[in-house]
């Protein structure tokens, strides 16, 4: 039995962090490709002119979707240019679209997170989305990124939502390292999990615990405090190197599947897999005292766990079972879960998650009425 933990070659975190950039991107190449989003590019171009004056470079605006379509025409720029080295300034679209770039192009990659939005900055994979925004595949990689440079002083200072819901995200990492574990099944790289995987990935939600209230609220005051550190380790490398380093299950096979639903597209990832990771637990029979506690966590920094928090107040049978039927498609993570799965299993599961989470807050605002 072969077990492996994979990671990037460095992983820099600190205030600042982006002015070294030149130390660690200069190491790999002399010309880079840099894709950034839109909300920070005008900030990055006088950090870059000053970092990477001894380069070349092309800085080039994301465009919104990490699909093929997008990753071709970053690639014919970056042949266009004859560059060295790829490197992605934003979010978890514009992340897995440069890894896609690194890998067709057999080139280093570098990752700068702007928000710690996702876990997408240190994994060995992208996913690939239709133009249209629905989950269209899994794109593997041999090796993960040369770098993942993460800049707490950025990431304080992007939106509180994108924190929490890199929180969301990194919510389902421990219960679906669990699940892949107890099921005996193989991680992203199709060999079994190290116990330091596990390790990571629990130590991920202990984290999320003890310092996800706090962050926010630091982040809410545009504040760079220890508690936002943590969370960014726990969104950025806790929760990247346990998702994939140990595997998948129900909640995020339930968020692959929701893009199906019109009414969540204005929603993050981590948003989804939220509401999944509680629906993972239904499905799972976990004890009320741990759902319970996912449950008072979600409602403390404002996560959604129930259809309302959607905006969605009836519950469509019909839609939701084409989710069911969805997530547990030959291929998808539901079939991590260790014992057999079916939809109508994962529709009873959205369903009555769905009611459990919105009683269970009906309950919670009482109580606080009651103090």
């Amino acid at each position: 039995m072969i077990k492996i933990l994979g990671t990037p070659s460095r992983y820099i975190q600190g205030y600042d962090a982006i002015h070294q950039l030149n130390t660690y991107a200069g190491q790999l190449a002399d010309s880079f490709l840099i894709v950034a989003d839109k909300i920070i590019i005008k900030d990055l171009q006088p950090i870059l002119a000053k970092t990477l004056q001894d380069h070349n470079y092309h800085l080039e605006e994301f465009r919104g979707e990490s699909s093929y379509s997008e990753i071709n025409r970053l690639r014919a720029i970056y042949q266009a240019k004859k560059l060295q080295m790829v490197i992605a300034v934003g979010g978890g679209k514009t992340i897995d679209t440069v890894k896609a770039i690194g890998y067709f192009e057999k080139c280093p990659v570098g990752i700068c997170p702007s928000a710690a939005s996702c876990d997408a900055p240190t994994s060995a994979l992208s996913v690939i989305y239709k133009d249209n925004g629905e989950f269209e595949e899994y794109l593997f990689y041999k090796k993960n990124p040369d770098f993942v440079l993460v800049d707490t002083h950025i990431i304080s200072k992007a939106p509180v939502r994108l924190l929490v819901a890199g929180m969301g995200d990194a919510l389902g990492t421990y219960f679906e390292a669990r699940a892949v574990a107890k099921a005996n099944k193989d991680n992203f790289f199709k060999a079994k999990s190290t116990k330091s995987g596990l390790v990571l990935a629990h130590t991920c939600y202990q984290t999320l615990l003890e310092n996800g209230l706090r962050a926010k609220i630091a982040v809410e005051n545009k504040s760079c405090t220890a508690d936002v550190e943590a969370i960014v380790e726990a969104n950025t490398l806790l929760s990247g190197l346990g998702f994939e380093s140990c595997g998948l299950a129900c909640a995020h096979a339930f968020y692959n599947a929701s893009t199906i639903v019109p009414a969540l597209e204005k929603f993050y990832h981590g948003e989804k897999v939220s509401f999944g990771t509680v629906i993972e637990l239904i499905l799972e029979g976990a004890p009320t005292c741990e759902l319970h506690e996912v449950l008072e966590f979600c409602i403390s920094v404002g996560l959604p766990i129930c259809l309302a928090d959607y905006g969605i107040n009836e519950f469509d049978e019909t839609l939701w079972m084409k989710v069911a039927e969805k997530a547990c498609q030959p291929g998808d993570t539901m079939h991590n879960e260790p014992f057999m799965v079916n939809p109508m299993m994962v529709f009873n599961a959205i369903k009555h998650a769905n009611y459990y989470a919105s009683e269970y807050k009906k309950f919670h605002q009482n109580q606080i009425f009651k103090k």
